[in-house]
């Protein structure tokens, strides 16, 4: 487990920064670039750190995490199977019932404004969703 008591003393947002900071790569550099887009859609969206230093972020639910790994940053939408995406951004994940995901390779070139809609489709669900539970 990581360090527990440094980590509670740190706010989710500061965990993402050294997260980005610490790959020093292309990776660091696409996580920034999610993150930003992520922020543009809706700066209120609310940045955690989840299972064992996954950044989430969540507006009335997860939106996605945005998971690194040695060859490919992964955004993964918690309820990405309910998402139109006429753009066809997800590429990973696909045979699941909830969750889709896009990988992105070290070269590839973000279609920023279909990713922006992407995420505001999972906000607009999210929101749905808790008005729909509220009334039962």
């Amino acid at each position: 487990m990581e360090n527990q008591a440094t980590n509670d003393t740190k706010s989710p947002s500061q965990l993402i920064d050294e997260r980005i900071e610490e790959l020093g790569d292309w990776r660091g550099q696409m996580l920034s670039k999610m993150r930003k887009l992520i922020r543009q859609v809706n700066p209120e969206v609310v940045e955690e750190w989840k299972w064992r230093g996954t950044p989430v972020w969540s507006h009335n639910g997860m939106i996605c995490t945005g998971e690194t790994y040695k060859n490919i940053v992964k955004l993964t939408f918690a309820k990405g199977a309910s998402l139109e995406d006429p753009s066809h951004l997800f590429n990973s994940s696909l045979d699941g019932n909830t969750r889709r995901a896009i990988d992105f390779h070290k070269d590839d070139v973000v279609d920023d404004e279909a990713l922006k809609m992407l995420i505001h489709e999972a906000i607009d669900l999210n929101m749905s969703s808790r008005k729909t539970s509220r009334k039962v």
